[in-house]
């Protein structure tokens, strides 16, 4: 079962949400039992035949999947809703006296500054709907709680700024793909439970269409009769294709939503975000540099491929990159990037495994082999290709350093515990709910020393830790990491090794330096990384 990221609990989560505490409550009495409450899921709860779980995706958003033997497992969002004709009508006085004052004022581009923007601006249409003393009905003056004035502004955000009713969708990380067919169909992929119609409805088919219209605008792709067909990309990435027009898509307009960003998200995205420290990039920087493998380990929706990804253009300019996958979601900045997709249909004898595509890449003496994710045999193929000298990156499901040695040296990958210190770095990954916020963190770098027989086991390092109180990384490794001080600082000629933490520190303050002046797209991020490999600190657009 999944561990909890922090001590965070239901009763902690419904304080803060007042509308999860009704729907919990509605719930118990109706089934005479409570939700589990998960921050963080895991592969094993696949094996639960009647789930009952709510995790959140961060405030006020929160997921219940449920199931019994009298009901088919479901998706059901909790989110604040407006539940009265009265609060329907507040809501709809408010929305109408933004629209009022927002031509009038000089709306930023930059979506944070939009966002608040959005806040002063609905604070404005509260108080000056107060200050009337207009009411909705004759003779009254217009009143409104703490708690619905909390449910109002999520609900514009989520209309003006988000994706509207889909909005919870986009935001959970444990959704692979939605499917709209009609105003009362929204059913998902998800990476756990598989496939679960969900609560969502838009009310009718007029409804849904013009929810369509309104979003394909808003992409720069209409849809209209003429046009009925259309794909784009959703802000977020994620890929969407709309079937607008009743006479193609019988059962009402539909929709089929393929979660995935088409740019990958840069290193210096990352530190912005706190996943990871300028300093945990730094090390895994220089570590890529003088070819280290390095496996990407935590549990599903952890982050691992986004930060494997993000990883990547540290590898050197100029290098032959091999990727294997069964899905392609691994991208290479470099142009001798020979992509590897496994073929698993058609006759057994014209299938493609990982375990085939890694025995291929290891022919062609790439520089660096990436796996998007090492399962089974193929494994021990990726630590024979270590063991030959060709570093691999890779993603791996493990909490843990003891939990991913126990996994790679048992059935089915069965490598021998003495060749694990062919993988030198394993980087851990966990999503946790932190202060009403679902967050990624890598919550520890640890250094694979070595087999030692007196120990009786694999002694590692713990060079990065994160802490949850304070959301910071510790450097635990600093002037003691054997990686940098044994492995690398030999192969780089430096005459004192512990000179590397400077080289270390370097790399911290450049990529600090780009999130100070905002260079966080993936590909401006590249372009310094290379420029620097090219030509040092003379070569970076910026100063340190």
């Amino acid at each position: 079962m999944a561990e909890r990221a922090i001590s965070e609990t239901l009763e902690d989560a419904m304080r803060r949400n007042p509308h999860l505490r009704k729907y919990v409550d509605q719930f118990r009495r109706k089934y005479g039992k409570i939700p589990e409450f998960y921050t963080q899921l895991s592969r094993d709860m696949k094996d639960i035949m009647y789930p009952n779980i709510i995790y959140p995706v961060g405030d006020p958003i929160f997921i219940h999947i449920y199931g019994d033997p009298q009901t088919d497992k479901k998706y059901i969002v909790i989110e604040p809703r407006i539940e009265s004709k009265d609060e329907e009508r507040k809501y709809e006085a408010i929305k109408d006296r933004i629209l009022e004052l927002a031509p009038t004022r000089e709306i930023p581009e930059d979506q944070e500054e939009f966002e608040r923007f959005l806040d002063s601006i609905f604070d404005e249409a509260v108080l000056s709907l107060i200050k009337a003393r207009k009411g909705l009905r004759k003779g009254e003056s217009f009143t409104i709680s703490r708690e619905e004035m909390e449910k109002f502004r999520y609900l514009i955000k989520r209309d003006i700024i988000g994706i509207g009713p889909l909005e919870p969708l986009a935001r959970d990380p444990y959704i692979e793909d939605i499917h709209i067919i009609g105003a009362n169909y929204v059913a998902l992929v998800h990476k756990i439970f598989e496939h679960l119609p969900t609560n969502i409805t838009f009310g009718d088919d007029v409804k849904l269409a013009d929810y369509f219209k309104n979003l394909s605008e808003r992409i720069g792709r209409p849809v209209s009769d003429r046009n009925p067909i259309v794909d784009g990309a959703l802000p977020d990435g994620s890929r969407i294709n709309i079937i607008y027009s009743p006479d193609v898509s019988l059962k009402g307009p539909s929709a089929t939503i393929r979660k995935f960003s088409a740019t990958p998200i840069s290193i210096v995205q990352l530190i912005s975000w706190g996943t990871l420290s300028a300093e945990v990039a730094a090390y895994l920087w220089i570590a890529i540099e003088y070819g280290m493998s390095i496996f990407v380990c935590g549990e599903t929706a952890s982050g691992k491929t986004t930060l494997l990804n993000s990883i990547i253009p540290f590898i050197k300019p100029g290098s032959k990159v091999y990727t294997a996958e069964d899905t392609p979601e691994v991208i290479v900045p470099h142009p001798t990037w020979q992509r590897l997709v496994t073929r698993e249909r058609g006759p057994e004898e014209s299938r493609v495994t990982l375990f085939d595509l890694l025995k291929a890449a290891l022919r062609s003496r790439p520089n660096y082999i990436i796996v998007g994710e090492i399962r089974g045999a193929e494994g021990a193929i990726a630590f024979q290709a270590m063991q030959t000298g060709h570093p691999v990156m890779s993603t791996f499901h493990a909490g843990d350093i003891k939990k991913m040695i126990q996994r790679f040296t048992g059935h089915p990958i069965n490598v021998p515990i003495t060749f694990i210190d062919n993988l030198n770095i394993a980087v851990f990954q966990q999503a946790v709910y932190l202060k009403g916020k679902f967050l990624r963190r890598t919550v520890s770098v640890v250094e694979i020393e070595g087999y030692y027989e007196e120990l009786g086991g694999v002694a590692t390092r713990n060079v990065f830790e994160w802490d949850p109180v304070g959301d910071k990384h510790i450097f635990r490794g600093f002037n003691n990491s054997y990686i940098l001080e044994r492995k690398i600082a030999e192969i780089a000629g430096y005459e004192d090794p512990k000179e590397i933490y400077n080289e270390l520190f370097l790399r911290a303050r450049i990529l600090e330096r780009m999130v100070e002046l905002g260079i966080t797209n993936y590909w401006d991020v590249y372009k310094e990384i290379k420029a620097f490999y090219q030509r040092g600190l003379e070569g970076l657009s910026f100063r340190i």
